[in-house]
């Protein structure tokens, strides 16, 4: 008879709870945008001031690319959510996950000491929220 080994079962779990919990930030997240019609992304992306900024300011530099930013951010929010939230696709959807918190820490990276556009939530040295 072999043994129950704990360890073997408990990393699973917690992937599997960590996954959903992840997901269930960015579903929330996502859903929240998409019932304010008020919410765009113009200012986020308007301050940036690091060597991407530039670019940002052209993504949302006429009302269709605007639309299409606040879209693509809101909708993939969600369904990245959605899909960890129910473990559909997980791997796509972590992927995309990362792809767009990139993006949010390479419009304002957080290298202490200097200021990249409007501030932070708090004092980070390379590693900010988007990272973690």
């Amino acid at each position: 008879m072999k043994s129950l080994n704990l360890k073997n079962h408990l990393v699973p779990a917690f992937l599997t709870l960590l996954r959903i919990l992840i997901g269930w930030q960015f579903l929330y997240e996502g859903i929240i945008k998409i019932a304010n019609p008020a919410w765009t992304a113009r200012p986020f992306l308007e301050g940036s001031r690091w060597i991407f900024g530039d670019f940002f300011r052209w993504m949302i530099s006429g009302d269709t690319g605007m639309w299409i930013v606040d879209s693509a951010n809101a909708y993939g929010l969600t369904l990245i959510g959605l899909a960890l939230v129910l473990g559909l696709f997980t791997r796509l959807a972590a992927w995309g996950g990362v792809a767009l918190l990139l993006m949010y820490y390479i419009a304002y990276p957080p290298f202490g000491g200097f200021s990249y556009g409007s501030p932070s939530e708090g004092s980070y040295l390379i590693v900010n929220k988007n990272m973690i």
